[in-house]
């Protein structure tokens, strides 16, 4: 499928479109991997090593993919450093920084109904 490019204004980003730029993007930061992330890095900067410790269960495959969609939609900064081994950190960016109070309004939300949801889940499996 070919993303669409769209030249009008923000509102025309439809996520119910197929072809929509804004779902693209939606489904590229709407993902455990890169909410933890995101959440991990807060306001500091960590190093790849840093980042792969803190978020438990994360492989390294995973944490690449990860950081190169949020790179890629702007959210994240990678700075090299041209030491020998080259040291690389990651950083959010503004509009990352934006997006952190969404995931942590979700992780209050998710705190506030845990046992809710436990109780449900455990009614319906039963």
């Amino acid at each position: 499928m070919v993303t669409k490019q769209y030249s009008g204004s923000p509102d025309e980003a439809d996520l119910r479109r197929a072809d929509s730029l804004a779902r693209e993007i939606f489904s590229d930061i709407a993902n455990k991997w890169a909410l933890l992330i995101i959440e991990t890095l807060g306001e500091r900067t960590l190093r790849f090593s840093e980042l792969r410790d803190e978020v438990e269960g994360i492989s390294h495959k995973m944490l690449t993919q990860n950081l190169r969609l949020l790179e890629r939609n702007g959210l994240v900064v990678r700075t090299v450093h041209p030491t020998v081994p080259p040291r690389v950190e990651y950083t959010l960016t503004e509009p990352g920084r934006a997006l952190r109070s969404t995931v942590d309004a979700m992780c209050d939300w998710t705190h506030r109904y845990f046992a809710h949801i436990e109780a449900s889940r455990s009614g319906f499996d039963a």
